[in-house]
């Protein structure tokens, strides 16, 4: 058989997998391994908190990962964001049944070594996610010198899964498992002896995975100046999303807990993380594909809005009460009132100045509006308003057609 032969059939063999039903029955299977994650945690009294942000991000990612894969079926951008949700809820389903098998029973439930096969999922769920980044956002893999480094990663990334399900077949085997508070081998936690090479291998994988994700984001920088059209605002898409979600992750690690506000910024740094296959998503999809100049310019402008407003707040407060001779209800009250005044000016301003800067297009239209309704306010010559009129939409939205109806006093139409 030729290579072409070979190729046609395997190209034939993933379009008869990649349908929507199978996508369905990934969806299906994630959703029952999440019930029985969060079954297993209730039934070992280890339901946590931070099970909650867990189950964000698995449905999150893999939501969205289904409705990429049902739409864009060719694409394995979608196939694996959703497989990265399914092995992030097979290791919960595992791990939370490791803990009830044996921390609880003492390992005398059924299907125990299943779940320390299984355990480790969530090694192969981390390679699908570099995987969905480094494949944005036409499915294929960079060419040129971007092989290297990507061949690296996967050589490192394939020995470093093979260490850590053959760590779960070894404890299975020597009838040596033991099982964290969180469902992890205590082996693959702590590698010592036959299996400290995996703890060096993952160290490198983790490092390289780094490397290679921030240098490919980097790269897409230039891209995005060169591109133009749909490719440029994917590419944005991209970068907001990827930098929210670092940002994100890095207020996640940085806030452990100790504090109700530390647990807020933690599980708000969570929450930022499905920025990214958010972002990837509509990428891909291209649905309000150029919203992305006014999410950006909202978001930008509220967060500063709202940063000022506090400033206020907190300055009148202090002023009202340790400088002035009011009571702290008064201070208080007077601050609120003052800061309520002042939301509405301050957001317009606020919301300009972002405008001018991360959304342009908005920016110019409604400066060539505002320029429009000037000149009308001086003009009664009804041809003259007419022109402006298609000159102004023509600058502010450039259609691809413009014309004007006018409806005499008489019957009939003047165009």
């Amino acid at each position: 058989m030729s290579v072409a032969t070979v190729g046609q059939a395997k190209a034939g063999i993933r379009a008869r997998l990649a349908t929507r039903q199978t996508a369905l029955v990934l969806g299906a299977i994630m959703l029952l391994l999440s019930a029985a994650a969060v079954a297993f945690a209730a039934l070992s009294h280890s339901l946590r908190s931070e099970d909650g942000g867990s189950l964000i991000l698995v449905l999150g990612f893999g939501l969205v990962g289904l409705v990429v894969a049902m739409r864009r079926p060719q694409n394995p951008i979608g196939w694996s964001l959703l497989g990265f949700g399914v092995l992030l809820a097979l290791d919960a389903a595992a791990s939370s049944y490791l803990v009830l098998d044996y921390r609880h029973h003492h390992g005398s439930l059924p299907l125990g070594a299943v779940a320390v096969l299984l355990q480790p999922a969530w090694a192969p769920a981390i390679v699908l996610l570099a995987l969905s980044i480094l494949l944005f956002p036409d499915g294929e893999l960079p060419a040129g010198w971007w092989r290297i480094p990507i061949g690296a990663l996967l050589t490192v990334a394939g020995l470093w899964l093979a260490g850590a399900f053959a760590i779960s077949v070894d404890a299975i085997a020597t009838h040596d498992i033991e099982v964290d508070s969180t469902g992890n081998l205590i082996q693959g936690n702590h590698p010592t002896g036959a299996w400290a090479w995996w703890g060096v291998s993952q160290d490198v994988f983790f490092a390289l995975l780094l490397v290679v994700g921030l240098a490919r984001l980097v790269g897409q920088i230039p891209a995005y100046r060169r591109a133009t059209g749909i490719r440029r605002a994917q590419l944005k898409w991209l970068l907001i999303g990827a930098a929210t979600a670092i940002l994100g992750g890095v207020a996640a690690a940085a806030s452990p807990g100790g504090s109700a506000v530390l647990a807020v910024v933690a599980h708000l740094g969570t929450i930022a993380l499905l920025a990214l296959p958010l972002s990837i998503g509509f990428g891909i999809l291209r649905y309000r594909l150029y919203d992305i100049d006014r999410l950006v310019s909202r978001t930008l402008a509220y967060a500063l809005l709202t940063g000022m407003l506090v400033g206020v707040f907190a300055g009148l407060v202090l002023l009202t009460t340790r400088v002035l001779p009011f009571s702290s209800p008064v201070g208080v009250a007077a601050s609120t009132l003052a800061a309520a005044a002042l939301f509405s000016p301050l957001r317009r301003q606020t919301q300009r100045l972002v405008d001018r800067r991360f959304n342009r297009a908005r920016y110019d239209a409604e400066a060539t509006v505002a320029a429009f309704g000037k000149r009308l306010r001086e003009t009664v010559d009804l041809d003259t308003v007419r022109r402006e009129l298609l000159l102004t939409a023509a600058g502010a939205v450039e259609p691809a057609h413009a014309a004007l109806w006018i409806m005499p006093s008489g019957s009939g139409s003047e165009r």
